[in-house]
């Protein structure tokens, strides 16, 4: 449920950046998002098609950009990329890693009229 009040937070920023630019349509928000961001896109494009009704995102889709997860291994200490189905360090295996990106959120950009 979480998702409606990001929702509501997207379409504030892009309805704000929207009338800054002079633009009378969103067609499209582009997300940026990580794999472990907690957010589910189809549930954010489901609350953004209730919440936009008469609004000039009205119609709006949501894309998403998925921001690699990338780690640090603590052992070999290389950087390197994982997925949320193998967590191990790509060039040593190890599991002591610490996590430098995948929880990212934000609006990335917005394509109007």
């Amino acid at each position: 449920m979480h998702e409606l009040s990001i929702t509501e937070n997207i379409l504030k920023i892009s309805l704000d950046a929207a009338a800054a630019q002079g633009a009378t349509r969103i067609r499209t928000i582009r997300l940026q998002m990580g794999p472990f961001s907690g957010v589910v896109p189809e549930c954010v494009q489901m609350y953004l098609d209730v919440l936009a009704k008469g609004t000039p995102a009205e119609g709006a889709r949501i894309e998403v950009h998925t921001v690699p997860l990338r780690v640090l291994c603590r052992d070999c200490g290389k950087e390197g990329e994982v997925t949320r189905t193998h967590i191990a360090c790509p060039y040593c295996g190890s599991i002591r890693l610490k996590r430098l990106s995948g929880r990212e959120f934000l609006v990335e950009s917005l394509e109007v009229d």
